[in-house]
């Protein structure tokens, strides 16, 4: 395993043993409709508040990935997981009765690919057999928390994007699978002195093309020796800052990236205006539609790069920029 400038390529790269995606009803009236493992009803599926719904979310999206991986939680060595909100509740809540030695990751909507680099190490290091990396979001819930309370009834800009109601969770470990980890890459904190919390994209774009750009020179390779580029989420308007700036930089996408923002809902029928973000839409995108495609043969390589926002509401009422940061997958189809 050599380390060169965040970039870290795995001498024993894991293997994808399972993985699971959840939604909501919105997210499941979208493109992925019938592609996930369960929908929930309604805001809170039966729970007492958006909180415990989303725990509720991200503990079946972890029991279905550990499922589909024939495996039990016992198995599973280590997880590495997280959320949007404070102290990561909907994931210490989630996950506690699993009973599975957890580590908290917060990289607002970066979390799913960070958490997957970070189990990826993991296992291919030898330090553990099996990993799982589980992420989730859901848009009441973190709308309190960053912006305003859904009663406020605020209007929305056309920048603004949809925090999606979703979780995903991906089984990594030794062994055989369709699919491998061969390549992870940590990214910088980028920031363009953006201090719009409706505009996300913008803030988040340009971490994503240091990041992308960074991994293309040091493997020598262009977009066009990747069957898609998947960012997370960047949405209508950063995924538009995103081919500019790869232009100027000499690597232009080619027709080749596609964004988690813009494939999780229709924003031609659904308003969600830019597209949709939070971290549960780039763990769903990934593991209900890409990575089942992937087991299927096509597409066979892969750059996952989820992006996040690293702000809150505290240093946005305080004046502060919204620094961005994007970390890196590599998956390689058999």
């Amino acid at each position: 395993m050599s380390l060169k400038r965040g970039i870290i390529h795995l001498k024993n790269p894991p293997s994808i043993l399972g993985f699971s995606a959840v939604a909501g009803d919105m997210e499941q009236s979208g493109p992925l409709s019938g592609k996930f493992d369960k929908v929930f009803k309604g805001d809170m599926d039966g729970e007492k508040s958006f909180e415990k719904a989303e725990s509720k979310m991200q503990l079946c999206a972890a029991e279905k990935a550990i499922e589909k991986a024939n495996l039990n939680p016992e198995d599973i060595e280590i997880a590495f997981a997280g959320d949007l909100l404070n102290q990561c509740i909907g994931t210490n809540y989630g996950l506690r009765e699993l009973g599975i030695p957890f580590a908290g990751v917060y990289g607002a909507c970066s979390t799913m690919a960070e958490s997957i680099v970070i189990s990826s190490v993991f296992v291919s290091s030898g330090q553990v057999e099996r990993a799982i990396a589980v992420t989730s979001s859901h848009f009441c819930a973190s709308e309190r928390q960053f912006r305003f309370p859904l009663e406020y009834g605020g209007q929305r800009p056309p920048t603004a994007q949809w925090t999606a109601t979703a979780a995903g969770a991906v089984v990594l470990g030794k062994g055989q699978s369709k699919i491998k980890i061969k390549s992870v890459g940590v990214g910088r904190i980028i920031d363009y002195k953006i201090k719009d919390m409706n505009n996300m994209g913008a803030a988040m774009a340009p971490a994503a093309v240091d990041t992308i750009v960074k991994f293309l020179e040091d493997t020598n390779t262009t977009p066009k020796d990747y069957d898609l580029i998947l960012t997370g989420d960047l949405g209508q308007v950063g995924s538009s800052i995103l081919s500019e700036l790869m232009d100027m930089e000499g690597y232009p996408l080619e027709g080749r990236h596609s964004d988690c923002g813009m494939l999780l809902f229709d924003r031609k029928k659904q308003d969600v205006h830019a597209g949709g973000s939070g971290c549960g839409c780039s763990a769903a995108v990934l593991c209900a539609d890409v990575l089942d495609r992937m087991s299927k043969g096509n597409p066979k390589k892969v750059l996952f790069i989820a992006t996040g926002a690293l702000m809150s509401p505290t240093s946005n009422q305080q004046g502060e920029s919204i620094p961005g940061v994007a970390h890196l997958v590599l998956l390689e189809g058999e």
